[in-house]
C-alpha cells in the first residue's frame, strides 16, 4: 500500500495506483497520519511524519518527499528503522523563484495597501500609493542559500531585471557568473530585497533576529520561502511595526496554519501566503512524477535516484531479505 499525506496531481495518483493500492490521508494531521498509514510500504510526504510510524510499520520501505526539504521526515529515526528516504529536489525551483519575484514586485508597488484602499476607501486614496511605489529593476538582491531555488532566482533577477545579486552560501566556488559571495551582515546592509531560501538546520534556525534586521535598509523588504524558524517572528513583527524595514513577503511561519489572531494578518506592509510558493499545477505534476519514479524504483528493489540516507542500504536489504 502507498500512503500519501495529501491528495496529489490527478495524473500522479493514477500512476501510483498502477504501482499499488493508494490511500490518501483524510486530513494531514499527526493523528490521521499515524492511524491511516498502517500497512504502508511507501509514504508520500507532504506533511510532518510522526517518528513512531517508522518503528511500527514492519513493511515500510520508504518515505518519499513530495519536494525537496527533509524537515518533515525524521531522517535519523527512519535510518535507525531501516527505511529509505528519498526526495525530488529542484523541480519546483522555478516556481519558488517566480513567487519571490512576484511578491517582491507587489511589495515594492505597495499592492496590499493599494488593494485594500481601492476596495474600502476609493480610487483616489488607492492611487496615491503609486507616488511611493518603487521598481525592482536595477536594485540589489541578497539571497541566502544558493541551491536550486537560489540559482533559479539569480537567473530571473540578474538577467531579467538587471539586479546586482549578493549571495550568502557555503559554496562560493560554484556561484554563477555575476553573483557576488558575501557574508550575511554585509548582504543585509547592502540589499534592497533579501530572500531566504536556505534549508532549516542548526545553523540557520533563528538566523534572522533583531540584530540582523537592524542591519537592513529602512525601505528593504524580506522574503522568506525557507522555513518559518529561520526568522525570529517577534523581532520581525517589531521591525515591520516600527518601520525599520519596508515590508515582508512570508510563505512560511513558526506555526502552520497561521493562527487567526496573528499580528501579521493586520499588517499592510506584509504579503502572506499559506506555504504555497512552490505549488502550481505545473510544479505539482513535476514533483508527483518524480515521486512516481522513485516509488517505482523502490518497489522494484532498486536504490532511489535521490537517496537521502544511503547509509541505511545494508540494513534495509537485511530487513527485506528473502
Amino acid at each position: 500500500m502507498i500512503f500519501s499525506t495529501h491528495p496529489l496531481h490527478p495524473a500522479v495518483m493514477t500512476d501510483l495506483r498502477r504501482l499499488g493500492a493508494l490511500v490518501i490521508a483524510s486530513e494531514p494531521s499527526p493523528e490521521a497520519i499515524v492511524r491511516e498509514s498502517a500497512g504502508a510500504s511507501v509514504i508520500v510526504v507532504r506533511a510532518p511524519i510522526p517518528p513512531e510510524i517508522f518503528a511500527r510499520e514492519k513493511s515500510l520501505k520508504a518515505a518519499v518527499r513530495h519536494g525537496a526539504g527533509l524537515d518533515m521526515i525524521p531522517v535519523e529515526v527512519a535510518t535507525q528503522a531501516g527505511v529509505l528516504v528519498a526526495n525530488v529536489p529542484g523541480v519546483n525551483a522555478p516556481t519558488v523563484a517566480e513567487h519571490c519575484i512576484w511578491s517582491s514586485l507587489a511589495l515594492l508597488r505597495r499592492y496590499p495597501a493599494v488593494s485594500a484602499d481601492l476596495r474600502s476607501n476609493g480610487w483616489a486614496t488607492a492611487r496615491a500609493h503609486s507616488d511611493h511605489g518603487r521598481e525592482l529593476s536595477g536594485r540589489t538582491l541578497g539571497i541566502v542559500g544558493m541551491g536550486n531555488v537560489g540559482n533559479a532566482l539569480f537567473r530571473i533577477a540578474h538577467h531579467g531585471f538587471g539586479m546586482k545579486v549578493l549571495a550568502v552560501t557555503s559554496r562560493p566556488d560554484v556561484l554563477p557568473h555575476g553573483a557576488e559571495a558575501v557574508d550575511l551582515n554585509d548582504m543585509l546592509a547592502r540589499s534592497n530585497v533579501v530572500v531566504l531560501c536556505c534549508p532549516l538546520n542548526d545553523k540557520t534556525r533563528g538566523m534572522i533576529g533583531a540584530g540582523q534586521l537592524a542591519l537592513m535598509q529602512p525601505g528593504a523588504i524580506l522574503v522568506n520561502v525557507a522555513r518559518g524558524p529561520v526568522v525570529d517572528e517577534t523581532a520581525l513583527i517589531d521591525a515591520l511595526s516600527n518601520g525599520a524595514i519596508g515590508g515582508a513577503a512570508l510563505d512560511v511561519f513558526d506555526r502552520q496554519p497561521l493562527p487567526a489572531d496573528h499580528p501579521f494578518l493586520s499588517m499592510r506592509n506584509v504579503i502572506l501566503t499559506p506555504h504555497m510558493a512552490g505549488i502550481t499545477e505545473e510544479s505539482m505534476l513535476r514533483m508527483g512524477q518524480g515521486v512516481v519514479e522513485e516509488t517505482r524504483r523502490i518497489l522494484n528493489g532498486e536504490k532511489p535516484l535521490n537517496f537521502c540516507n544511503p547509509d541505511v542500504w545494508e540494513t534495509y536489504q537485511a530487513r527485506f531479505a528473502r
